[in-house]
C-alpha cells in the first residue's frame, strides 16, 4: 500500500516540474491534459499526505512508549494519543480507499442532455420542460453553462423534444446517472375530476466527444436543409436554416432549427451527432460487461423507470436505490445536491464491494 502511496505522491511532483518546462507550456494539448491530471491527483495526494503523516506520528508514539529511557510523563501522554491517531488513520483509510477507485473517463466530460416526452402527450411534454428547468438551475448552482441546441415546443410551455449541451468542470459526474425514464405523477390543470394521471419523459445523459475521437466521414453523412417550424417571426418562414444530418450505417438522425443561420445549426447537429455516436461506440464496447453492470446505479439504460416525482405527496423516489425524498418542490428547483450525492455514494459503495469479492 505505502509503494502506491508514495508513487502517487512522486506523480504529483513529477506534473509539477512538466507544467513548468517551455517545451510543455508550449505544446497545448500536452499542457491541458498535465494539468487536468495534477488537479485530479491534487486531492489523492493531499490525503496520502495526510495519511503517512499520521502513520508516522503512531509510529513516534509507539517508539516512544517502548523507549525505557523516556519521561514517564511523555510516555502517558503519547499512549494517550494513540486510539485516536489510529482512529484517524482508520478515517483516512477509508476516504483514500475512494479517491482511488477506478475513475471514470469520462467524468470530466461536457454533456448533451436530451429530454425526450414519452407517454402523456401534453402533459408529459410539460413534465419534460419541469425536467429542463430542473436540470438547468442545478447547472447554475454548479458554476455549470447550459445551451439549448434543439426544441421542440408545444406552445403551451412544454416540449416534445429538447436538447442541449452542458458545459463546466466535470459536468459528466454530475449527470451521469439521469439516463433513464422519469415518471410522473400529478393532476393536471384540465382535469376536473382530480384524478392523478401518469405520464413520462426520457432523459439520456451523453459525453460530449472530442472530434478525434469520432470518425465522421463526409460520404457516409446526409444533410438536409429546410425551413424552421414554429415561433421565431419572419426570419423562420424565408430562410431555410433548419438542418437535418442523417448518419446513413447507424441510420442516426439529427435536427436543429434553434439557430439563427444554417452553418449554426450544422455545427450544432453535428455536435449532436457526434456526442450520439461516441455513446453508441462506448455502450457496444461495454456489451461483454453488460450483465455485471445491469443491477449498478450507473448502467445507463434508458428503458429503465428510474426515478418517480409525485406531485400530491410531495416526494421523489428513486427506484435504484430505493431512495425517498420529501422535498419534491425544492428538487424541482434545482435543489439536486442530496439527489445526486446519494447515487454517487452508492455507486462508490459498488465499486469497493466489486474490489473486494
Amino acid at each position: 500500500m505505502n509503494s502506491r502511496l508514495d508513487n502517487i505522491l512522486r506523480r504529483r511532483e513529477e506534473i509539477a516540474i512538466l507544467l513548468s518546462d517551455p517545451d510543455v507550456t508550449s505544446d497545448n494539448q500536452r499542457f491541458i491534459k498535465l494539468s487536468r491530471e495534477y488537479a485530479e491527483i491534487g486531492p489523492v495526494a493531499d490525503e496520502v499526505e495526510h495519511y503517512l503523516k499520521l502513520e508516522q506520528q503512531l509510529r513516534d508514539n509507539q517508539e516512544m512508549i517502548a523507549d525505557s529511557d523516556c519521561d514517564a510523563e511523555l510516555k502517558e501522554l503519547a499512549e494517550a494519543e494513540i486510539p485516536e491517531l489510529k482512529t484517524a488513520m482508520r478515517e483516512s483509510n477509508e476516504k483514500l480507499n475512494i479517491l482511488l477507485l477506478p475513475k471514470d473517463p469520462n467524468d470530466a466530460r461536457d454533456i448533451i442532455l436530451e429530454i425526450r416526452a414519452g407517454t402523456g402527450g401534453d402533459e408529459a411534454a410539460l413534465f419534460a420542460a419541469d425536467l429542463f428547468r430542473m436540470y438547468s438551475r442545478y447547472a447554475e448552482t454548479q458554476g455549470f453553462k447550459v445551451e439549448i441546441l434543439s426544441a421542440s415546443d408545444t406552445g403551451i410551455g412544454g416540449y416534445k423534444e429538447i436538447v442541449a449541451q452542458v458545459t463546466g468542470d466535470g459536468v459528466f459526474s454530475r449527470f451521469k446517472f439521469e439516463s433513464g425514464v422519469h415518471r410522473v405523477q400529478r393532476v393536471p390543470e384540465t382535469e376536473s375530476g382530480g384524478r392523478i394521471h401518469t405520464s413520462a419523459c426520457t432523459v439520456a445523459i451523453l459525453p460530449v466527444a472530442e472530434e478525434v475521437e469520432v470518425n465522421i466521414r463526409p460520404e457516409d453523412i446526409r444533410i438536409d436543409v429546410y425551413r424552421a417550424s414554429g415561433a421565431g417571426g419572419q426570419h423562420v418562414n424565408k430562410t431555410e436554416s433548419a438542418v437535418r444530418i442523417t448518419h446513413e450505417p447507424t441510420g442516426i438522425v439529427v435536427t436543429c432549427q434553434d439557430q439563427s443561420s444554417q452553418h449554426k445549426n450544422k455545427a450544432q447537429a453535428m455536435k449532436v451527432l457526434q456526442a450520439r455516436l461516441f455513446d453508441k461506440e462506448q455502450s457496444e464496447a461495454d456489451s461483454e460487461r453488460a450483465e455485471a453492470r445491469k443491477g449498478m446505479v450507473g448502467s445507463g439504460d434508458r428503458s429503465e423507470r428510474i426515478r418517480t416525482y409525485n406531485f400530491p405527496q410531495g416526494r421523489i423516489t428513486d427506484h435504484r436505490i430505493n431512495l425517498t425524498l420529501y422535498k419534491l418542490e425544492q428538487i424541482l428547483g434545482g435543489d439536486m445536491g442530496e439527489l445526486i450525492d446519494s447515487l454517487l455514494t452508492y455507486h462508490q459503495a459498488e465499486l469497493l464491494a466489486a474490489q473486494n469479492t
